[in-house]
């Protein structure tokens, strides 16, 4: 169980807005873009200005971009406007993201950059096993249990705690270091994924 799998309810609360987007022309390809450049510009402002309390605008934008990245999906597959391209883009913008808003936790003082890099590193792994399923069979695996929206859910709830309670920063370290293993264990679980469903 993941928050991957509450995402059908999400797309429920979404649907009007990307409805109204698709009326004005906005394409599913623009909200990816979207998303990975705002992505890459939070991420930058937190690295040159490492102050605990700007850490309070990730975990509202980590909420804002799992629903962009509902919003561009859905476009894409409900308004016919599927293609390569957007499939490209869609992973590259994933990681770069992810990379861009995380190493940012490397630059606080007391939090092991080594710890948050293998993190990243790790997260990048899990989508490529996920997609390693979708060039075997056809079928991305979505498997956690640290997939996507879990690690956006997690590393919020980090930042939340830096941005508001500096003092339980020595615990962030223990959280980075659990969720490298979570990580092995989703990359795991998602190779095993694909090598079932390539028997089948």
């Amino acid at each position: 169980m993941t928050l991957y799998d509450i995402k059908p309810k999400f797309q429920n609360l979404l649907r009007p807005t990307v409805v109204k987007l698709h009326a004005q022309g906005i394409t599913a390809n623009q909200v990816t873009l979207f998303a990975m450049l705002t992505s890459v510009a939070l991420g930058a402002l937190l690295i040159c200005f490492p102050d605990p309390r700007w850490f309070i605008t990730l975990p509202i934008f980590l909420l804002v971009r799992m629903a962009l990245n509902a919003i561009d999906g859905m476009l894409a597959r409900e308004f016919h406007q599927q293609s390569t391209a957007g499939a490209i883009l869609n992973e590259v913008g994933d990681v770069i993201s992810d990379a861009a808003l995380y190493l940012a936790f490397a630059f606080i003082p007391g939090i092991s950059p080594g710890l948050v890099v293998l993190v990243v590193l790790f997260a990048w792994l899990t989508e490529f096993c996920g997609v390693i399923g979708q060039t075997l069979n056809g079928t991305r695996s979505y498997r956690g249990p640290l997939g996507k929206s879990d690690r956006a859910f997690i590393f919020g709830a980090v930042a939340l705690v830096i941005a508001l309670w500096p003092q339980y920063l020595e615990w962030v370290n223990a959280v980075f270091a659990l969720s490298a293993l979570l990580l092995c264990w989703t990359c795991l679980n998602r190779c095993r994924s694909a090598m079932e469903a390539k028997n089948v």
